[in-house]
């Protein structure tokens, strides 16, 4: 008698074509992987590195850059000053070193595990903590925003919960290498 094994044979943990049987659609979801996690990514690299894009693009000629590198501050300035509702002291008053450090680090950590497509479930939970963070702290609900409850913040944390569970990582990303590591085997909150 021949048994029929799906693609998890090789692993104990299901794989993308288990749940995404379209190749256009696999395909698909890898490139707004890697696009999301260029995102991140590059926030980490022109806070620290201030390339003025966004961070520095406000210094004028011959004045010190805002990098992280040259003794700027990431988080603390928009915690401070950037946010708004009644959350504004709250926020405030997390403004510091310590948060500074926590802001890169999950850019940083956020950004490499979308390009790579590996550890996307934790990616998905912290970019989600992230990012609705970031959306209470804009407080969308104020008079003039573009829409008082959807923003872009909102939007990119369901993309990246949507590919974690579409198991993304795997088509152009080191997703199914990922999964057959034995610590994501028998962690598979790892996967």
């Amino acid at each position: 008698m021949t048994t029929t094994h799906s693609s998890t044979s090789h692993t104990d943990l299901p794989l993308q074509e288990d749940v995404v049987r379209s190749g256009t659609g696999r395909r698909l979801l890898a490139a707004t992987r890697i696009a999301l996690g260029f995102i991140f990514l590059w926030a980490f690299l022109d806070k620290t590195f201030g390339l003025h894009y966004s961070t520095g693009a406000a210094v004028a000629e011959g004045e010190p850059t805002l990098s992280w590198i040259a003794g700027g501050t990431p988080s603390q300035g928009y915690l401070m000053f950037g946010t708004a509702g009644p959350l504004k002291d709250t926020f405030a008053n997390l403004a510091g070193t310590g948060s500074d450090w926590l802001f890169m680090i999950a850019l940083l950590g956020i950004g490499l595990a979308l390009i790579l497509g590996i550890g996307m479930r934790i990616a998905a939970v912290s970019a989600t903590i992230l990012l609705v963070l970031m959306w209470l702290a804009a407080w969308t609900f104020a008079e003039g925003s573009n829409n008082p409850l959807i923003d872009d913040h909102l939007i990119y944390a369901l993309v990246v919960c949507t590919l974690a569970v579409l198991y993304a990582g795997d088509t152009w990303g080191f997703g199914r290498s990922w999964a057959r590591l034995p610590l994501v085997q028998r962690a598979t909150w790892l996967r």
